[in-house]
């Protein structure tokens, strides 16, 4: 009773002071809780009010446990629903938070080196080529307005999906004397434009005057695969062409297993890179049929197994992430998943998906002698703390190997199309 007593009178104390400083300002913003929380059914999450705040629940229709230390305030999901938590203090009313408590949701992080194909829609010009004619050089496809990075994608009204597609239309138009009618995809805009093939001197072969490219290959790393829809998530980054440094549109892509045969060290200026090569079966694992700023998606044909971590485990939302130690999954050696200590630096509370919302070190000593820290090829290792799946690597700082960047879970998760949220919403409705 009287410890009761003297908390509420300093409370009191607290109360007025913050009002006092504040003058005009809300105090609510002093209690670093947000107003809106969601939490995963059978998961909990803890909260640093910043003041000693009491908590009760708004109405008796709990879906969520609430349990307290100091100024720290835990929130446990019961069953999925809504409530209302009104915080206190001093026994004053100040703040009401919405809690959201979501279907439990867990995937079964990856960390596997894989293999990467992936067929372009169309052909993708990645150059100009001047062809040697008797009146002299020239580039038809210059000529005709095509530029670097568009995508050809039909040949007089016909279909392109390969490159081998394309010489029958040359050689026709070439010895006709006919042009061709061109469609290009650029950026989101569809061109249409004529090109006349020009004969090659001493050849009586006919050229476009363009370099192209109808596919792509590389490694990378298994973020995560959801059994359920058996999607995964991979890379956690946009594949874009060497050549034109531009994002590959994807028409197919297939992935395979892979092996890294050796390791380049990275050092400040110079990023590091996994050597690596495809499986000698070359076993299609899975499609690609999305290549965006968040990686690659697709669905597996078969679940994938790293030995360590092969049982579904709990996501972090991007707001809960905590700053401090994380590990992550990847491969060094072989095709053999190992677990590496890392470093949270940074996480951003994103409200809406967005890349590099994540800052991290690499801190373990054995991955740091092996690669120096983050290399080529380590993009998709899937990032763990306190048993959640709360993201995936991305990028390297060039002039410090040891870090990076990295992309929170959740929005890797949407861009393959898995709505974490569905369970609560049909209930709600």
């Amino acid at each position: 009773m009287k410890s009761d007593f003297l908390r509420k009178i300093i409370g009191g104390i607290l109360l007025v002071s913050l009002i006092s400083l504040a003058f005009n300002k809300p105090f609510q913003e002093y209690i670093h809780i947000p107003k809106n929380i969601t939490v995963f059914e059978n998961q909990e999450v803890t909260l640093d009010a910043a003041l000693p705040v009491t908590a009760k629940l708004s109405d008796d229709n709990a879906v969520v446990a609430l349990s307290q230390d100091e100024k720290k305030l835990s929130l446990h999901g019961k069953e999925y629903g809504k409530n209302g938590v009104v915080l206190e203090l001093a026994g004053f009313p100040v703040k009401k938070v919405d809690v959201n408590v979501i279907k439990d949701f867990k995937v079964i992080p990856g960390g596997q080196s894989i293999g990467v194909k992936l067929n372009t829609v169309g052909v993708l010009v990645v150059g100009h080529h001047q062809v040697n004619t008797e009146e002299g050089k020239a580039s038809p496809g210059e000529k005709a307005g095509i530029k670097v990075g568009d995508l050809i994608t039909e040949i007089n009204g016909e279909k392109i999906e390969k490159m081998s597609d394309v010489a029958p239309f040359v050689q026709n138009a070439g010895t006709s004397g006919d042009g061709l009618d061109i469609t290009i995809r650029r950026e989101n805009d569809e061109i249409k434009t004529k090109l006349i093939p020009l004969k090659e001197k001493g050849d009586n072969s006919y050229k476009l005057g363009l370099y192209i490219r109808d596919s792509a290959a590389g490694i990378g790393t298994m973020t995560f695969y959801h059994p359920a829809s058996k999607k995964y998530g991979a890379l956690g980054h946009v594949i874009s062409d060497m050549d034109t440094k531009k994002p590959i549109v994807v028409d197919d892509g297939e992935i395979v297993r892979s092996t890294v045969t050796s390791i380049e060290k990275g050092s400040s200026g110079n990023p590091g890179e996994k050597l690596a090569r495809f499986s000698s079966d070359r076993e299609v694992i899975g499609n690609i049929t999305t290549n965006s700023a968040f990686g690659i998606f697709g669905e597996l044909n078969k679940q994938l197994t790293n030995g360590i971590m092969d049982k579904p485990m709990p996501i972090t939302l991007s707001d809960q992430v905590k700053e401090g130690p994380a590990q992550i999954l990847t491969v060094v050696d072989d095709d053999k998943v190992k677990l590496f200590d890392i470093e949270v630096v940074s996480s951003v509370p994103q409200k809406f998906p967005a890349t590099k919302g994540l800052v991290i070190k690499v801190t373990d000593k054995e991955l740091l002698r092996k690669t120096g820290g983050i290399v080529q090829g380590m993009s998709g290792s899937p990032i763990i703390q306190d048993g959640k799946v709360i993201g995936a690597v991305t990028h390297v700082f060039v002039n410090d190997p040891t870090s990076g960047y990295g992309v929170h879970i959740e929005w890797m998760l949407d861009e393959a199309g898995i709505n974490i949220y569905e369970n609560s919403k049909q209930k709600a409705s």
